[in-house]
């Protein structure tokens, strides 16, 4: 079984009154790409600044490689992304990672080399953080998280500011850090489709609460095929699926479109009475549920009839 190296117990934060984080439970295993998923205001980048240590915690524990205490000289075996990267607008990408090597006591200064490399940047180019794109801004912050080959990378939103080549070759890279580093990586993303091509496990959070915890094999198991239905009624149609037809298995969406579970291999006959109670039908197919409408359904924004 993978060692957990990565775990949070029963985690909280405060702000006065506003809670946000609650008893939040995760497990990050060894070799595994976690994507961590919640709208604006769900906790997440709370919950990486507490994990990289720039903020505390209001209760809970936190185990990093599996200790709780001294967690300083733990987060030593981890690279972080946090939001916008600060820089030193000054100097070249090479001279802001060398502050950070010595920052962080790193021996090698071959390792800056190694990490801009893997980032796609170039070690001897002498243009200035200030005159940087800000894709390049996240690759120079993704380099800075590569420093001396962590064992944990903990990425907050990384894509942001990547064109559609940079987002390829960050999702190649990460992938190539897990087979071939033997990295595990916590990632934050608001792009859920690259979170679909990479993550092997899952967290979603809504509102400062861990939703659910899922492995990728789960997860495709969950976003089973279904009937897409529109019709010129749906208040009607409803009720002839459940009177009618004798099913229970079915959501209602905000477009007024209905997700049909069961009876997948009957789509003619679902079609043809409700056609024969006079619903006009706009729109019948089966179809498989994506990353992103799993989300919208698994925090409530769907009508569950």
């Amino acid at each position: 079984m993978p060692e957990i190296i990565c775990q949070t117990i029963n985690l909280s934060k405060y702000y006065k009154n506003f809670h946000a984080l609650q008893d939040i439970n995760i497990s990050v295993k060894r070799g595994g790409i976690y994507g961590l998923i919640g709208e604006n205001g769900a906790g997440k980048s709370t919950l990486i600044r507490i994990l990289a240590g720039l903020s505390f915690k209001s209760g809970g524990k936190i185990r990093l490689f599996g200790s709780d205490t001294n967690l300083e000289r733990e987060r030593a075996r981890t690279g972080c992304t946090i939001e916008m990267p600060a820089l030193y607008k000054d100097m070249t990408a090479a001279q802001n990672l060398e502050i950070l090597r010595v920052q962080r006591g790193i021996p090698d200064r071959n390792s800056i080399a190694k990490a801009l490399s893997l980032a796609g940047l170039d070690y001897k180019d002498r243009k200035k953080a200030a005159d940087y794109s800000l894709g390049m801004k996240q690759r120079l912050a993704l380099a800075g998280a590569l420093l001396g080959e962590p064992e944990l990378l903990i990425l907050d939103e990384p894509v942001n500011g990547l064109d559609p080549t940079g987002i390829i070759e960050l999702r190649e890279l990460l992938k190539k850090l897990v087979k071939e580093k033997q990295a595990t990586i916590l990632i934050s993303s608001h792009i859920l489709s690259e979170l679909d091509q990479l993550a092997t496990h899952y967290g979603f959070l809504h509102k400062g609460r861990l939703l659910k915890q899922i492995s990728a094999a789960q997860l495709r198991e969950e976003c089973k095929r279904h009937i897409k239905l529109k019709t010129d009624n749906v208040e009607k149609a409803v009720i002839i699926l459940e009177e009618k037809l004798k099913i229970r298995k079915f959501s209602v969406y905000p477009d007024n479109s209905v997700r049909i579970f069961e009876k997948l291999e009957e789509v003619q006959a679902v079609s043809k009475i409700l056609s024969g109670n006079g619903i006009i039908i706009e729109e019948i197919s089966v179809q498989g549920e994506n990353l992103e409408t799993y989300f919208e359904r698994l925090v409530g924004g769907i009508k569950n009839v």
